[in-house]
């Protein structure tokens, strides 16, 4: 395996931006290839045999860029595709979904865990199963958020509209008395700030997106396949693709990216 391959990165659209954002922070030697299936987003209200049939696709997609890992960027997929893909790779593999949990475990003090994200995510039970496997003492509340993606795609992350439907979905859980909040869909970390303000400086909110990037940086060295050292000065050069609406991405990916992307390319992800 060459260490200096990039590390492919995929979600259904732009939140898995979020992950990568967090990639390259930790790890800014490493390239990063990224696709979004922005053509069949979103994926939370699709069934678990169809989002297994994307992800084989991207993945077929991404070994023809001869990456050298692979993150699901993507709480839905890494929900009902993750455990079928790792049987069917060599690559190492990683979804968003341990690392959240394991930060959030060990943060809670009362045992009793929010999760929020899309109606996949939350109905596949998969943190529920996740974090009971680390500690059988914990209750976990979901709810389901499905119009925080569309929001959050529209850029609508500081809008009066988007804090008003916040409010109600968080409604929930307030009542729920949870000290730890798990954002469970990687667009979430882009409404952070008003998710805090509105949970409170007592509920410990957990971003999968940053806890992902550190898993990944720590099983790279594992695996010896963290790349050589850049010089001074010598950035890689990341590439992106999805399946529809390149110049929207790219539009979207340099508000959020530290850096600004000249290029999307489109592709048929059918084909693959």
């Amino acid at each position: 395996m060459d260490i200096n391959a990039p590390i492919g990165v995929f979600d259904s659209g732009v939140g898995g931006l979020t992950v990568a954002r967090e990639i390259m922070r930790q790890m800014p030697d490493e390239k990063i290839v990224y696709f979004g299936d922005t053509a069949r987003v979103p994926y939370g209200s699709k069934s678990r045999s169809t989002i297994i049939r994307y992800s084989r696709q991207i993945i077929a997609f991404l070994n023809t860029q001869k990456v050298k890992a692979i993150v699901i960027a993507c709480n839905t997929a890494s929900a009902y595709a993750l455990s079928e893909l790792e049987q069917e790779t060599d690559l190492p593999i990683l979804g968003v979904i341990k690392p959240g949990a394991r930060v959030a475990a060990k943060a809670t003090k009362n045992k009793r865990v929010g999760v929020i994200g899309t109606t996949g995510t939350v109905e596949s039970g998969v943190y529920t199963q996740c974090l009971q496997s680390l500690d059988p003492r914990i209750q976990v509340f979901g709810k389901a958020c499905p119009l925080f993606v569309p929001l959050v795609e529209e850029g609508w992350l500081h809008d009066f509209v988007t804090e008003e439907i916040a409010r109600r979905y968080m409604k929930d859980l307030e009542y729920k008395t949870i000290d730890t909040l798990i954002l469970g869909c990687t667009h979430y970390p882009l409404i952070r700030s008003m998710i805090g303000k509105i949970m409170g400086s007592n509920v410990t909110l957990v971003n999968p997106a940053y806890e992902t990037a550190i898993e990944l940086k720590r099983l790279l060295a594992a695996k010896n396949l963290a790349c050589e050292p850049r010089g001074a000065g010598s950035a890689p050069e990341h590439e992106f693709y999805v399946s529809d609406a390149a110049e929207k991405f790219n539009e979207f990916a340099n508000s959020i990216l530290p850096y600004d992307i000249k290029t999307t390319k489109q592709i048929n992800i059918e084909e693959y």
